[in-house]
Order: structure tokens, then sequence, then C-alpha cells
């Protein structure tokens, strides 16, 4: 029995999913929002997570997911499934550097789901074919893993207090990644870089 996590911030979203999983095949599926994703990671140790780039509060959860970062949310070593659409290579880029093992295309048919999970539980990888394309036509994010994450949850509405608790950093030190952020995406303030961001479908 493969056991997978389903993670969407709507609660009919999600049920869908699950319900579509455990019709397909022998899948002991269990499904959470963000609030309880951490809890449901770690005391089901599912063989695979899937998430959506669409769905809001991925960003940080991918960004705290990614190389070098502290992996807080999805806990568990839990490959990463994600559902993704072909019109936003950027978050593509941001789900490939926080490791995912599989890509879907939310416009294929629904056995493409059922056939990643399987591939990917089994420990290979799984790309859809037009997201591939997508791949090659974006530009590389010019973030690191950590200014994505300290942008991810600004952009989310947290306070450098929080976002410094949350991480392990010192205020000073998230305020520095902003200050990074800001640079590196061209804007004029840090609002302005997470509506740059966000256009490009980093966070």
């Amino acid at each position: 029995m493969t056991k997978v996590l389903v993670l969407h911030s709507v609660s009919l979203v999600r049920s869908a999913l699950a319900a579509l999983l455990r019709s397909e095949g022998p899948f002991e599926v269990t499904s959470a929002g963000w609030p309880s994703a951490a809890r449901r990671a770690e005391s089901l140790c599912p063989d695979v997570t899937v998430v959506d780039l669409d769905c809001p509060g991925t960003t940080a959860v991918l960004a705290d997911h990614g190389r070098g970062a502290d992996r807080q949310v999805l806990a568990s070593p839990s490959p990463v499934l994600v559902l993704a659409s072909t019109g936003a290579p950027g978050s593509l880029h941001r789900a490939f550097r926080a490791e995912a093992r599989g890509y879907v295309d939310k416009d294929g048919s629904p056995g493409r789901l059922v056939r990643a999970v399987r591939r990917v539980a089994a420990g290979e990888r799984f790309i859809d074919a037009s997201l591939a394309s997508a791949f090659m036509e974006a530009d590389p994010v010019p973030l690191s893993p950590r200014e994505l994450s300290v942008l991810a949850r600004a952009a989310e509405g947290d306070s450098i207090a929080e976002i410094a608790r949350t991480l392990h950093l010192a205020s000073g030190t998230v305020r520095n990644y902003m200050a990074a952020a800001t640079r590196k995406t061209g804007a004029r303030n840090l609002i302005d870089a997470i509506r740059i961001s966000r256009r490009e479908g980093w966070v």
C-alpha cells in the first residue's frame, strides 16, 4: 500500500484529489491543509507528498524544503510531486530547486497523476512532456533558496520577527535577505520585489 499525503489550502480540492487516488490504485491517502501539514507528514511518513504549485501557501513550503533550508513543513523524507501549469515556468524552477521528484501537468488526464504517484513512490522521476518544455523556456531564478524562503514568507504577510523565528534566523539576517532580494529583482522596495517575484512565478 502506497501512502500519499495531499496538501492543499482548499478542502474541496484536496478531498477530490484524495478520492481520485483512492479510486485508482492501492493508495492510503491522507489530505491536509497547511496548518496541519507538518503534523500529518510526521505521523504518516508518506511515500509521496502531492502539492499544487498554484495553491496559496505552497511557496513557503517549497522554499523551506529546498537545498540548505530548514525543512520544517515537510519534515519527513517524503519525495514531493507537484501539480503545475505550463504558464508558470518560474514556479517549476522553484519546485526544482526544492528537489521535487515529480511534475504533473494540471491540464493532463487523471491517469497521469496516478502514474506519477506510482513512479515517484518507486524512487523514479516523473516529468510531463509539456512541463519539460516550460522548464526549457524559463529564465533562471536569480534568488537563492534562503532569499526565496524569506521573500515567500514576507509575501504571506509574516513580520520580520515571525520570519526570523520560523527560519531560526536573527532579525538582522532576515533584513539582509530582504535587501538582497530587493536588489536582485531590481525592485524599488520589498513590496515591489514581492510583486515582481509573484509575476515571474518565483513566490
